[in-house]
């Protein structure tokens, strides 16, 4: 029997490469210092270029805010935003007057679909100590027939999302955290109805898995098309079958069951699965849409509607300063985890 062919692994870039139905993987790790009386940094942005602060001078970013690290407000329109915060906290406030705080393992799940505004502002409560922020962020397309679909989220709270402990025939664990997509018998939560992810036969799933030094596990087979990739974001090397997968490296796998064996430390991947839409993507910043006419008419419909305005009086909207995670609607729904 020949050998399989070898895997294709490439680098880590920023943005992460993602492939259909994906557009888009980011992976922020800021270890943000104490925070001032306006939940930013107390530290001097001196040197800093504020608005586009990327370069990650001692270890953390302001990005696109001026005082509170983040992402002021900006629209999209034609996909979605999954957020899935690890560490620290995120403020949410969008254009349909909807708001959020959450973090510490949550997730928000937010349908762009015909067009919305938000802002992804990350506050820093603690004012004595670090204020670390693990997130990714990633981009899910919408087929044409729901790129117009009514912009909502949908939050995940982390005592919600399953959580699979598993041990090798050693005892050895495997911890496999389900954001979309069912392991075996156990299901993830619903994403939102417009979602490609919401047909399972399109096998979306987005997990975290993290593996003991030395343990083993077989990654399930998945239907033939399937596009699947892992990222190895924290350990050392892990082993793919026998081909090595080194740290802050992708590997695109293939649809047959695939054994995992870490090596001498903790690791951590990122596993993004999906069958492919299959449609042509047209992108334009913050739009992705299937014609450059689309393109065009996004511009031309944010122009003049501005997806519903801004009802906040700054475009960085803070949500106080106690630690209480919470969402409301845009309906006036509350949900508050804890």
């Amino acid at each position: 029997m020949a050998a399989p062919a070898p895997m294709r692994i490439e680098p880590l870039g920023f943005p992460w490469q993602t492939a259909d139905p994906f557009l888009f993987c980011v992976y922020h790790l800021d270890f943000y210092p104490a925070g001032n009386a306006e939940l930013g940094p107390e530290a001097s942005l001196r040197g800093r270029d504020l608005g586009q602060d990327f370069a990650g001078i001692d270890g953390w970013r302001m990005y696109h805010g001026q005082k509170v690290p983040g992402f002021p407000v900006h629209p999209h329109r034609g996909f979605e935003t999954v957020t899935v915060v690890r560490k620290g906290l995120v403020d949410h406030a969008d254009s349909l007057g909807a708001a959020g705080r959450y973090g510490g393992g949550d997730v928000q799940w937010l349908t762009a679909g015909a067009g919305i505004q938000h802002s992804e502002m990350f506050p820093l409560l603690q004012r004595i100590g670090a204020n670390t922020l693990e997130l990714f962020q990633i981009w899910l397309n919408l087929p044409k027939r729901n790129k117009m679909a009514d912009p909502h989220f949908k939050m995940f709270w982390r005592d919600q999302i399953p959580v699979q402990r598993l041990h090798d025939g050693f005892g050895r664990s495997v911890v496999v955290t389900q954001y979309a997509g069912a392991l075996e018998a156990t299901p993830a939560l619903a994403p939102p109805p417009d979602s490609w992810a919401a047909e399972p036969e399109n096998e979306v799933a987005i997990w975290v898995l993290e593996l003991e030094p030395h343990a083993t596990w077989t990654l399930p087979e998945v239907r033939s098309g399937v596009n699947r990739r892992l990222y190895l974001y924290e350990g050392d090397t892990v082993t793919l079958n026998e081909q090595p997968l080194p740290v802050n490296h992708m590997a695109e796998v293939p649809e047959a069951p695939l054994t995992l064996t870490n090596g001498e430390g903790f690791s951590r991947l990122l596993l993004l699965q999906g069958r492919p839409i299959g449609e042509p993507v047209t992108q334009y910043g913050p739009f992705v849409m299937n014609t450059r006419a689309e393109i065009q008419q996004a511009f031309g419909d944010y122009q003049r509607t501005q997806f519903g305005g801004w009802p906040w009086d700054r475009p960085d909207p803070i949500h106080g300063t106690a630690p209480t995670r919470f969402a409301r609607h845009a309906n006036g729904e509350e949900e508050h985890p804890e």
